[in-house]
């Protein structure tokens, strides 16, 4: 049984993943933005460790004390569209905040327990860390710049024993994507698009690698492919 800290536990691919873990007797710790949404996450995951930690505002975050740690998850995020045009600076400033800058605060606090555990760290990125299409330049910066920060703490940290994944799904059925179909005014089916259950499963492929390998990057994508923007 390893400890494994998931962002983004309350839904979507976050959900999928701490429930996977919690199917497999795995210690979990479970950040959440308010006290309540961490009894939330505490009832839903028993014997999950919860702790406060709000992303939005990221010279806040503590974490626990761990002496080791076998994974860290960033899946939590947040998106709203807007043309650059349009885009306001606290828009902005919460993408980078929530997307970008907690990851990084999160893993440089936790990085001496993923070192004594020879941890692997997972960044959940987006096609939109790939590819920037029109309103999306708020969320896309944001994700370009995650992988950026995994590229760099891969190569520093591979000494250590850290192993960093970056997993880059499209479009997932998540109430995330219902929402960005909202704000593009398409109507929104779930069965079009990739289950967060297959994503958890990609994770958990990479999760379970023998210590002789890693998979630095893998990209998930549905079977019918996406031919809007």
């Amino acid at each position: 049984m390893g400890t494994h800290l998931v962002t983004g536990a309350g839904s979507g691919i976050g959900a999928a993943l701490a429930q996977a873990l919690m199917v497999r007797d795995e210690q979990l710790v479970l950040p959440a933005r308010s006290a309540r949404r961490a009894a939330e996450l505490a009832e839903r995951y028993p014997g999950a460790q919860t702790f406060v930690a709000d992303l939005a505002d990221p010279s806040s975050l503590v974490v626990p004390e761990l002496d080791r740690l076998d994974s860290l998850h960033h899946v939590a995020g947040v998106v709203d569209l807007a043309p650059v045009a349009e885009v306001t600076t606290a828009s902005l400033r919460e993408h980078l905040d929530v997307n970008l800058v907690a990851p990084v605060v999160l893993t440089r606090l936790l990085l001496p327990a993923l070192r004594a555990a020879h941890g692997l760290v997972v960044f959940v990125n987006s096609s939109a860390g790939l590819v920037a299409n029109p309103d999306w330049a708020a969320y896309a910066a944001s994700k370009f710049g995650l992988r950026a920060v995994a590229d760099a703490l891969r190569g520093e940290e591979a000494g250590n024993g850290v192993r960093v994944t970056t997993v880059f799904p499209s479009r997932t059925a998540t109430p995330m994507q219902e929402k960005v179909h909202e704000q593009e005014g398409r109507a929104y089916d779930a069965a079009r698009w990739i289950s967060p259950e297959t994503v958890a499963d990609t994770i958990l492929h990479v999760l379970d690698l023998s210590d002789d390998a890693t998979i630095p990057e893998v990209t998930v994508r549905p079977v019918v492919p996406f031919t809007g923007r």
